[in-house]
């Protein structure tokens, strides 16, 4: 697993950013285009957007995750319950993104890359294609209750690939096939190796404003699970140098494994959690 890690996270670097390169030179050359804003945040809700942050752009996003709406005033429609995620993202070429971040739900800490591997190009390639690594390290586990808990059975690791298409200027389009590994997993019957399709959507409405909505599929999740597969909806905003997201969703934790494996909610019940990101590039 650990050969695994590192070729999963130094391979994108060598080999994605030169044949970027080279695709490049060949559609200037041919006089044809990128297409361009698919999507204006790193995220549609919870799934990866095939966005990246531009070469030498630091970005930093604070999120929220407050808790289910449903209990009303008990806990204030989940204002008492919220969780925090901090993430940073650089951008160490416009084609590859390093990322870091600590999560207050089960006190996550997530290590990422974010690389670019073909791009959609007016009236050429059909689609973009962007790769996604993770490392995440669940700080929350304790001895008192694993007492042979070890360091390994805090890790997840996670492949992703986006695939994105901009169908037109205002609507675009992404689906996410979704491996994540997790070396402890709190079911008997649940493999530590899952597997998920993440579907994903965005409208513009206006200038600054759209509608997305995702959805993750998990595939082989146990039969004895509580946890259901996540639906999300929102709205973007774009101010300047700002991107605020607000949504509706039915998973609470903002991590891969959180909301792909341990999302509790129900739209039908109105068991959904209300949250918000907020990222600022320099």
């Amino acid at each position: 697993m650990k050969h695994l890690l590192i070729i999963a996270f130094c391979m994108p670097h060598l080999l994605f950013s030169q044949d970027d390169l080279l695709n490049e030179i060949d559609t200037n050359a041919a006089g044809n285009q990128y297409v361009t804003s698919a999507f204006k945040g790193l995220k549609i809700v919870n799934f990866e957007s095939t966005k990246l942050v531009a070469q030498g752009d630091f970005t930093f996003i604070v999120s929220h995750r407050f808790g289910s709406i449903k209990n009303g005033f008990d806990n204030f429609f989940g204002l008492d319950d919220a969780v925090t995620r901090l993430n940073f993202v650089f951008g160490v070429s416009d084609g590859l993104n390093f990322g870091v971040s600590r999560s207050s739900y089960q006190k996550i800490y997530e290590f990422s890359t974010k690389y670019r591997l073909l791009r959609q190009i007016e009236n050429g390639f059909p689609v973009t294609i962007v790769g996604f690594n993770e490392v995440l390290i669940n700080t929350g586990l304790s001895k008192d209750n694993l007492p042979g808990l070890e360091f390994e059975n805090r890790l997840t690791y996670t492949w992703q690939f986006l695939i994105s298409r901009k169908i037109n200027e205002n609507f675009t389009v992404e689906l996410a096939p979704t491996f994540y590994h997790e070396n402890y997993v709190a079911l008997d019957d649940q493999e530590n190796s899952q597997y998920a399709l993440g579907i994903g959507a965005r409208y513009k409405l206006g200038k600054r404003w759209s509608i997305n909505a995702d959805y993750g599929w998990h595939l082989n999740r146990a039969a004895s699970s509580p946890y259901k597969n996540p639906l999300s909806i929102g709205v973007d905003l774009e101010t300047g140098g700002h991107v605020f997201q607000m949504h509706f969703t039915t998973a609470q934790g903002m991590n891969t494994n959180a909301f792909l494996g341990q999302a509790t909610g129900d739209w039908t019940d109105g068991d959904i959690f209300f949250g918000f990101n907020l990222s600022r590039t320099f």
